[in-house]
Formats: C-alpha cells, sequence, structure tokens
C-alpha cells in the first residue's frame, strides 16, 4: 500500500465508487465508506441496488473508491451524481482519469486520495448492499480536505437564484444529486435521471 495515510480520508465525505466488469467501467458517487480494520485494512460501504454500478460490483468484486475533495465541481457531481444511470458511459470524455493496476479507472481532479481492493463479503440490506472489502492499495494525492456533504450542501451544489426573464426556460435542481432540469415546467411525475428521486425532492432555480 503506497500510503496510509489514504485510509483517514475515509473518515469525511463523499466518494466516486468505480468498478470494472469486462470491458465496461462505471462508477456512483456515495457517501457510506468507513474502515472496519487495520490488519486486514478493510473497509465497508453501502450501495443502492437500483445502481447499475451495484451490479457490476457483484459480478467484478473489484472497486476503487475517490475521496472528493473541496475542489472537486459541480459538474463531477453531475457527471456522476449520487446513482449512475444503466446505459450512460460516466467516464467518457472526463478529462484527468487513470487506470489502476487493477484496470479500474479513478477520476484525478477534484479527488485527494484513492483506495481500491476486493470485495470479500455482502451482505443484504433491502435496498442497499453493503459491501465488506479489503483493500490493496492506497495513495494521496492532495492535502486539500475532503468534501463532505455538509460542504456540498453549502458550497458546491447550485442555490437558488432569483426567478429569470419570462422568456427564459425555468429550472429546477435535485436536493439529492444537483441535477438540473429545464422546462415550462416540472412534470409532477418526473424522476430523476441521475438519483432517481422524484419531483417532490426538486426546488426552482430560476
Amino acid at each position: 500500500m503506497k500510503d496510509r495515510k489514504a485510509m483517514y480520508a475515509l473518515s469525511y465525505g463523499l466518494f466516486v465508487l468505480s468498478t470494472r466488469d469486462g470491458e465496461r467501467d462505471n462508477g456512483c458517487i456515495i457517501n457510506t465508506g468507513m474502515q472496519v480494520t487495520t490488519d486486514p485494512n478493510r473497509v465497508v460501504f453501502t450501495v443502492n441496488k437500483s445502481n447499475a454500478t451495484h451490479d457490476m460490483l457483484l459480478n467484478s468484486r473489484r472497486f476503487a473508491l475517490s475521496v472528493l475533495s473541496q475542489e472537486a465541481d459541480f459538474a463531477l457531481f453531475q457527471r456522476f451524481g449520487f446513482q449512475s444511470g444503466r446505459e450512460v458511459d460516466k467516464f467518457a470524455g472526463l478529462a484527468g482519469v487513470v487506470r489502476g493496476e487493477d484496470r479500474i479507472l479513478r477520476p484525478t481532479q477534484g479527488v485527494n486520495a484513492w483506495i481500491g481492493g476486493r470485495v470479500v463479503s455482502t451482505t443484504d440490506l433491502g435496498t442497499h448492499t453493503l459491501f465488506l472489502a479489503d483493500v490493496e492499495d492506497g495513495d494521496v494525492l492532495s492535502d486539500v480536505p475532503s468534501a463532505t456533504y455538509a460542504y456540498y450542501q453549502a458550497r458546491i451544489k447550485p442555490k437558488s437564484q432569483a426567478p429569470a426573464a419570462a422568456t427564459a426556460k425555468r429550472r429546477w435542481v435535485c436536493k439529492v444529486c444537483g441535477y438540473v432540469y429545464e422546462g415550462d415546467e416540472l412534470p409532477a411525475d418526473f424522476i430523476c435521471p441521475l438519483c432517481k428521486h422524484p419531483a417532490s425532492d426538486f426546488e426552482p432555480m430560476a
């Protein structure tokens, strides 16, 4: 393991969980992840079952967790969301991506640490699966503080704005993942394409 300090970053915030199944890469943002033992270095995290990354991880058993820093752009949250779609390549066109020795893609921009490893067991929690995993590699990329969920809400997520001109489209932002919907009205049955939350979890921006 290159840098055991990478484990400390798990005490905070938000992570891009990425995996590779066959020739396909995928990733999503999760906000659960913690170290549970030090000998061996072992972590636990949960993933929503409706997430495509969840199914791929069940098959591949290999993962990387990239810890998002306070320098992470909102565009990164838009791309990965708190859940990921099944038909979208989350890494396509993303700058600053590397493939680790385990062949799993990891973002580098807006990330302060990585850990990677192998799932050793899973527990069904209903809507989520809990993954227990051995950490086989870790590296600290920067000393920029991690982006906690509170920091994301206060500093990164777009804020509500004053009403726009009558000729402009209105916008609503998902309070869960930050996806922005534009249109004349937000349909009552609208489902966020990123995190699958309903229209009731959106708030007007402009």
